[in-house]
């Protein structure tokens, strides 16, 4: 009988085959050693979600803040997804948006990369996010990949090692692990988080895993107040909601809710030992892009690897969920027929 796979135990093997998740933490010294941006040009893949035309806005205003560092958008490549009606549709009035405030529409991401020092990945479509940031990290171009990161766990780590061999830092995340009342909860406001709820719309959409499309703006909020460790997974499934119950490995509880109706919001609850706390409003996207600045500024990554990558499992095991009616699913199994998956995908890479 076989050993069981866990996810600890992915961590420390892959790093001995070669499939390791070498940006768990501050890449800082990849800088050190002379990567440093040598400009503040910045290049936008996808102009298929309204995140590219809002990241605009912010950066190529006249009077942008000074925590945005004088970084400005030059430069777009348009084509996000190819097949998803609602995210091809925007493309020509995003163009249209983004071309009023200075940025000029290129045909390719080689284009693209002759013009820019760094890349925001827009594209909505996680199924192209593979594709599209192979020619970034061979580029040497410091990257921030928008949710999701990818449409499957497996594309996932297989960024990370691409990533990793062009010695390239990379991140992902929602704008939702970046509000205040998050970051409070992570710097120790209520103590050890014993657990918590978050909640978010869940709009579905037949090419993705059903979270990673819109669900993951709240798994990541759950995840920034709760950490890594979940072990298993039940999931609970109707036409308007979904609720996804984990259990981490110490014991605790976190819950994801998905709505369908009524009003989208985002917030939660988070339980410490000093007392709860309300989790929201959404707020907006200057923090994330103030957190992306700061990473294009420094390579420090503010989100590990490790961190992403568990919520991608957390919401593959949701869809196992559902497939066996609620019936529980470790995410052992989920990060075991991924990690292989990326093997196949790496030989062909690297």
């Amino acid at each position: 009988m076989t050993q069981p796979f866990n996810r600890r135990k992915f961590i420390k093997t892959t790093a001995v085959t070669g499939i390791g998740l070498g940006f768990m933490g501050n890449v800082s010294p990849l800088f050190a050693k002379g990567r440093e941006p040598v400009g503040k040009r910045v290049g936008i893949i996808g102009l298929d979600t309204s995140h590219s035309v809002e990241y605009t806005k912010v950066l190529n205003a006249t009077d942008a803040a000074p925590e945005f560092g004088g970084y400005k958008i030059v430069a777009a490549y348009p084509q996000g997804s190819l097949d998803i009606e609602s995210s091809t549709s925007r493309i020509p009035g995003y163009i249209e948006e983004v071309k009023k405030r200075g940025v000029e529409i290129v045909d390719s991401i080689p284009a693209l990369l002759e013009k820019v020092d760094v890349v925001l990945l827009e594209t909505n479509d996680g199924r192209r996010h593979l594709e599209q940031a192979i020619p970034v990290l061979k580029a040497g171009k410091v990257m921030f990949i928008d949710k999701p990161i990818a449409a499957s766990l497996a594309d996932a780590i297989t960024i990370f090692e691409v990533a990793k061999h062009y010695k390239v830092p990379v991140f992902s995340s929602s704008s939702l692990r970046f509000m205040s009342s998050a970051q409070e909860v992570v710097d120790g406001k209520i103590g050890k988080v014993l657990g918590a709820d978050a909640y978010s719309p869940c709009t579905l959409e037949k090419t993705h895993p059903d979270f990673f499309w819109y669900g993951i703006h709240g798994v990541e909020l759950l995840y920034t107040v709760m950490g890594t460790g979940c072990k298993s997974l039940v999931r609970v499934h109707t036409e308007g909601t979904d609720v996804a119950v984990g259990t981490w490995e110490d014991g605790r509880i976190g819950t994801f809710r998905g709505t369908r109706t009524g009003k989208h919001l985002y917030g939660g609850t988070a339980y410490g030992e000093n007392g709860n706390t309300v989790l929201g409003p959404f707020e907006g996207y200057n923090s994330l892009l103030t957190e992306i600045i700061q990473f294009f500024q420094t390579g420090n990554v503010p989100v590990k690897a490790e961190d992403t990558l568990e919520i991608c499992a957390f919401m593959e095991a949701a869809d196992e969920s559902r497939l066996i009616n609620g019936g529980t699913v470790n995410l052992d199994e989920i990060w075991k027929r991924a990690r292989k998956e990326a093997q196949k995908k790496l030989k062909e890479l690297i």
